[in-house]
């Protein structure tokens, strides 16, 4: 009787594993892409002749999720836009393309404004660090290849307004 009990109980124990899974179909739940939502305007301005080199639509991200996420899952952003970070405290800043599907020049920003280094042409989807290389307390990232395009230098100056 006991071995009648066992089976009894393997049985169960089969036909409740059998029936409690999946089909084998997975459901792939699409997120919308993030669009771009104009927060404001960035002006650079060339610190040898006070010329405005570049005027940006920019979005502004400060939050912790706001800076976290960035423009990841973005698949594309047009020339006269933008991304500024702003932090509550000048330090250095570290920044990776994880999750981030364009190339990007990202330019690090000091707390007077002016432009303190460069990560031009980050490679889309690389999670290797990209380092301030001096205390920051703003980040630009615009499209690769526009900080070249524009000659934008270590010393320029930007001025933004928010709407």
């Amino acid at each position: 009787m006991k071995t009648l009990k066992y089976y009894t109980f393997l049985v169960l124990i089969c036909c409740s594993l059998i029936t409690s899974c999946k089909d084998g179909k997975t459901e792939v739940i699409k997120t919308p892409e993030p669009t771009f939502t104009k927060e404001g305007t960035l002006t650079i301005i060339k610190s040898t002749n006070n010329s405005k080199a570049l005027t940006l639509d920019i979005e502004i991200a400060e939050t912790d999720y706001e800076t976290q996420t960035g423009l990841m899952e973005r698949t594309s952003m047009k020339e006269n836009q933008g991304m500024l970070f702003i932090f509550p405290d000048s330090r250095m800043h570290s920044f990776y393309m994880k999750n981030t599907k364009i190339a990007l020049d990202i330019i690090y920003i000091d707390e007077n404004l002016r432009i303190a280094s460069f990560q031009e042409n980050a490679k889309p989807l690389d999670e290797t660090g990209l380092s301030s290389k001096v205390p920051v307390m703003y980040v630009l990232e615009i499209n690769a290849g526009l900080s070249e395009k524009h000659m934008l230098e270590v010393g320029d100056k930007i001025d933004f307004t928010r709407l």
